[in-house]
């Protein structure tokens, strides 16, 4: 039986000192510029002492007019042109690798998922909108959709991204295809109801992940990582669902990839969390890894390692996960709670992590205080403090959304510079 600790070769090259690997999470944590700064460097750098073997970063935004949140990051073609953003982009890179992890870079485009309050308008496969319950429904806007040259100019910034992240000193990217962002919107029923060659059938769906993966391959190294987060399901009816996971997998199959990351869900249906639209993910919910009943089914298509992530804070659980067949064990929020959890189950110590959260009815609302539970964490770790160990849920959600609001006002004046500027 595959150990947690045992190493792992890519079919790139690289090797994993172990199966463990601290999974994205919306860090918002970008200085001025939407670059990396200290608190990024002190939070990774609280990661790699951690001993994981691998270690994805939050969301890299692939176009600045496109983030998940004001605080993201964004690397673009010509970004590393000026002196600053490169040595902190090369600074980043070498802090996340200092302990022996691979560092893979996130890099992502939300799609509709963009919310009004940013300012910029929402693109998507279709002219669809983020959907969710009261007052909550106003976040998003309607996406307008795109045309055959926009998607081909954004398969382009993925490539371009994924170049500039070599060029940095990362060790890979992770294409983000999953968790309702725009190539996720591509691949869902829901939500692509187009009628070219982009829309239709799921190979039409799938077109768009597959030419962003072909793009990218053609511009970066043969040693360089290059992985694919994708649901294995959306969770909502009539969606994207473990069926066309299993041939995704299959035709990802045919190409230079070494991960296939599993997750779950999105915006509407927050399965990542537990918080399932259809209900599935509650089933798992209770033993931890949300998705792994579902990646054992959609693994028997793979040909290469696959990774699952979704709520695991225990070490019995992710034993568990690598003995059903999973290659990696993704782990986010415990993460948050304890850096040094890889270091932690390698020792013997602290075989499980605590993971606040709350049981609010309004599912928008629980989404946001637990995801702002996991931020105060992540906040405290970029300003070299210790994690809290009690918390207050409404106080970080309502400390989130101040923090929030006065990015977004920083975030809009860096855009209109660079757009007066012509950046």
């Amino acid at each position: 039986m595959t150990d947690l600790f045992d190493p792992l070769t890519l079919q790139s090259g690289h090797t994993l000192s172990n199966r463990l690997s601290k999974a994205a999470m919306e860090e918002n944590l970008a200085d001025v510029g939407q670059i990396p700064g200290e608190a990024l460097f002190n939070l990774y750098l609280a990661w790699a002492k951690g001993g994981p073997g691998m270690i994805l970063t939050g969301n890299v935004m692939i176009d600045p007019t496109a983030m998940t949140g004001p605080g993201g990051v964004v690397l673009e073609q010509g970004s590393l042109a000026d002196d600053d953003a490169r040595q902190r982009f090369e600074r980043w890179a070498k802090i996340g690798k200092s302990g022996g992890a691979k560092l893979v870079m996130q890099i992502s485009h939300p799609g509709r998922q963009v919310y009004a309050s940013m300012g910029t308008e929402a693109v998507s496969a279709s002219e669809t909108k983020v959907t969710l319950d009261g007052p909550a429904d106003n976040m998003f806007a309607q996406a307008r959709a795109l045309t055959p040259d926009e998607i081909l100019g954004l398969i382009k910034r993925f490539a371009d991204t994924a170049h500039q992240a070599e060029r940095a000193g990362f060790d890979g990217v992770e294409i983000h295809a999953a968790h309702g962002y725009l190539i996720a919107q591509f691949l869902s029923p829901l939500t692509n109801k187009r009628e070219d060659e982009w829309g239709g059938s799921l190979e039409n769906r799938a077109r768009f992940l597959l030419e962003t993966i072909r793009a990218v391959r053609a511009r970066v190294d043969p040693n360089f990582i290059v992985a694919v987060k994708l649901n294995s399901a959306d969770f909502q009816r009539g969606g994207f669902d473990v069926g066309d996971a299993k041939q995704v997998v299959d035709w990802l199959g045919g190409e230079a990839l070494d991960f296939v990351e599993l997750s779950g869900g999105n915006y509407e249906s927050a399965a990542m969390m537990g918080l399932a639209a259809d209900g599935r993910a509650q089933s798992t919910k209770e033993r931890e890894m949300f998705f792994l009943d579902f990646a054992k089914d959609i693994a028997a298509a793979a040909t290469m390692p696959i990774m699952v992530t979704g709520g695991v804070t225990r070490k019995e659980t992710a034993e568990m996960a690598l003995g059903e067949g999973v290659d990696i064990i993704g782990i986010a929020r415990a993460m948050a709670y304890n850096p040094s959890l890889p270091n932690d189950w390698k020792e013997g110590r602290k075989l499980s992590t605590h993971v606040a959260s709350v049981n609010w009815k309004n599912k928008a609302l629980l989404s946001l205080a637990n995801m702002a539970l996991a931020k105060e964490q992540l906040n405290r770790l970029g300003a070299g403090k210790p994690v809290k160990k009690k918390q207050r849920p409404l106080l970080a959600t309502l400390a989130q959304q101040l923090r929030t609001l006065r990015q977004t006002g920083r975030y809009k004046a860096w855009l209109k510079d660079k757009e007066l500027n012509g950046v």
